[in-house]
């Protein structure tokens, strides 16, 4: 039925969330950010939040990719009486260093990929920074089931636009009918691939699905994939 599957990155194949924690937590250590927050849950609850407020904007193009790095690490700082932008930028960098070495994926994902990759070329499409996407696949050893590799950067358009789809599309010389996108942010991967008449296969965190949300697929672990494709 289909010709190439498009799969996201993180949280969709890559356990964002599990590394990004892991990360955060040996630059917290190593900085010695302990003088400034009463613990690493203070810290990591008020940066979660900010950074997802600003990945949100990055998406709408309202910031640049610069700002989201910088402001992450600085707003935390300053909710904590430290005005201090060469730490920010410091522990900015060092967390980017540290985030593509971490290699936990979600539960399913390698046997999914072995058994999609043997059927269709696959392709990533993420909106992840260029240097850190693709030292997460090389560093997890999943480099090897994909044909491509779209970033918003190369495309020149985030997700959900459906240019980066288009982008995608070209990259393996199919129409939008003989793609399915395979991603768990609804807004960024379902209603990017609608937009771009490409079916979806929709794959929630726990807790981010909502009421009304309709895809192709929906499905609770990548191991349901098996009776899809």
């Amino acid at each position: 039925m289909y010709k190439a599957v498009f799969v996201d990155l993180d949280d969709t194949i890559w356990d964002f969330h599990t590394n990004a924690r892991l990360s955060l937590q040996d630059m917290f250590a190593d900085r010695q950010l302990n003088r400034y927050f009463t613990s690493f849950d203070e810290f990591f609850t008020i940066y979660a939040k900010k950074n997802i407020e600003l990945w949100e904007a990055y998406g709408k193009g309202e910031i640049t990719q610069e700002f989201l790095k910088a402001e992450r690490f600085r707003y935390p700082l300053s909710r904590m009486g430290v005005d201090d932008a060469e730490l920010a930028e410091e522990i900015g960098r060092q967390y980017l260093e540290i985030l593509p070495t971490k290699t936990t994926l979600m539960p399913f994902a390698e046997e999914i990929l072995k058994y999609l990759s043997a059927k269709y070329p696959l392709t990533i499409v993420s909106n992840g920074f260029v240097e850190v996407q693709n030292k997460k696949l090389e560093s997890s050893d999943l480099d090897r089931y994909f044909k491509h590799v779209v970033l918003s950067e190369a495309a020149k358009a985030l997700k959900p636009d459906k240019k980066i789809f288009e982008y995608a599309l070209d990259l393996n010389g199919v129409k939008a009918k003989d793609a399915i996108m395979i991603g768990d942010s609804y807004e960024a991967d379902i209603k990017g691939a609608m937009n771009a008449g490409i079916d979806q296969i929709y794959f929630p965190v726990p807790g981010y699905d909502k009421e009304g949300q309709v895809a192709s697929y929906k499905i609770d672990s990548l191991k349901e994939i098996f009776n899809i494709l």
